[in-house]
């Protein structure tokens, strides 16, 4: 008896096999970005068991090289120091902007072709909770090598949360063990980094493969004719085992050799340049995903408050609580006003959706410009100047879109709904 067949006795993989690996995936590449992001979320599992086992989540003063500091920083820069050590916490940190950037793309890609729509509006907000899910991810991250420059940027999602009307107070208190900084922070959030959260990227991941394999995927248009004549087979593709499995892996090894390029040669936050928490604050900005929301803190001038029903509207509400609140509604709300009877199963061409693809301009324009914001003190605008530009750089972008989008339209002859 051959092991495999010991096993198929057991647990059917024959079955299995007949079942889910004959599954057919479409081939336009543009779908590897969802692989691309479940690639980076593995990677920063393996690579932060090896850094957890390491990293002591504490705030207790220890001696480093004739000084002391806090256990938490010594413990990263003795990681750093370690064989192999700093290269993994640089693959690390890597794998977490490509898993945001991977996520974020396959959102575009979705709206830009209108995946959203019909049977998938749970997947859209499946994946808009997987992005939220990698910026807490990312954010609770931020503290943990506890230097100046990481204390200083958490100090501002603290202040931002105690801003929130009526419940500040206890929001900031649960998330960071009392004000901040407190004893207890750094493990409520080394917790909330490698336990909590990875969990609730784990359930929304499975979530989105069931529902995927479910539904399928969304094919290219050009696919409805070879279907008809092939009898009306729903998907067009390769199928999961073996093709596709040995695509899968190819590129796996492809973002691997990627990420540690990156990490050889890209640095991260010398935590060592920084040193330890101490009373002066250095001039930091956050990484790129959080460009906008900071950018448009900097724009709310500082004296702007007032109260509704008892509870204060400060600019940290405005900025931090407000704005990435309306966006995240905004996106949420897309399949639902986007309104579609039938079924969707293909891809829809961009340039035949005049509004709703230069609306997405607009948009990303708009995030670019609050981003850029971010950077008015070097680039010697003033608020009010950098207020204008954001309010009217989307506005041309969304006009110009439109406009070339709409004679394209026209002179093709193009269905708006198609």
């Amino acid at each position: 008896m051959s092991i495999f067949t010991w096993f198929d006795e057991r647990l059917e993989l024959k079955k299995f096999k007949a079942r889910f690996l004959v599954k057919t995936f479409p081939t336009h590449p543009t779908f590897l970005l969802g692989e691309l992001a479940l690639y980076s979320f593995v990677t920063l599992v393996v690579t932060g068991v090896f850094l957890g086992l390491l990293y002591e989540p504490s705030t207790r003063m220890v001696s480093l090289f004739g000084s002391m500091v806090p256990s938490a920083y010594a413990s990263v820069v003795k990681i750093d120091v370690l064989p192999l050590g700093m290269i993994i916490r640089r693959i690390h940190h890597w794998s977490a902007m490509l898993m945001i950037a991977a996520v974020l793309a396959h959102l575009m890609r979705i709206y830009f072709t209108s995946a959203y729509r019909k049977p998938r509006e749970i997947n859209w907000l499946v994946g808009l909770g997987l992005l939220g899910m990698s910026l807490l991810a990312a954010f609770t991250g931020y503290l943990l090598p506890f230097s100046q420059f990481s204390v200083t940027a958490t100090s501002i999602a603290f202040y931002v949360a105690k801003s929130v009307p009526w419940v500040g107070d206890w929001i900031s208190r649960l998330l960071f063990a009392g004000e901040f900084p407190s004893e207890g922070t750094v493990s409520r959030f080394f917790f909330m980094h490698v336990m909590l959260i990875p969990a609730a990227l784990a359930g929304l991941i499975s979530l989105h493969m069931l529902v995927l394999v479910k539904q399928k995927h969304t094919e290219p248009r050009s696919n409805k004719n070879r279907k008809e004549a092939q009898g009306g087979r729903r998907l067009i593709g390769i199928p999961v085992w073996p093709e596709q499995s040995v695509i899968s892996l190819s590129f796996y090894l492809f973002f691997l050799s990627l990420v540690s390029l990156m990490a050889t040669y890209i640095p991260l936050n010398p935590i060592e340049t920084y040193g330890p928490p101490s009373p002066g604050t250095p001039v930091m900005r956050p990484d790129w995903y959080f460009l906008p929301v900071y950018g448009f803190l900097k724009l709310i001038p500082g004296d702007l408050s007032f109260s509704v029903l008892g509870g204060k509207i400060t600019p940290e509400t405005m900025g931090g609580v407000i704005f990435p609140g309306f966006l995240s509604l905004a996106a949420a709300l897309i399949p639902f006003l986007d309104q579609w009877k039938e079924p969707q199963h293909y891809i829809v061409n961009p340039l035949h959706r005049p509004f709703m693809t230069s609306l997405g301009a607009g948009a990303g324009v708009f995030l670019c410009m609050t981003a850029a914001a971010g950077y008015i003190d070097l680039l010697h605008v003033t608020p009010a100047k950098m207020t204008i530009y954001v309010i009217l750089a989307p506005l041309v972008a969304w006009g110009i879109t439109y406009t070339l989008l709409e004679r394209y339209r026209r002179k093709r002859g193009i269905h708006v709904k198609t």
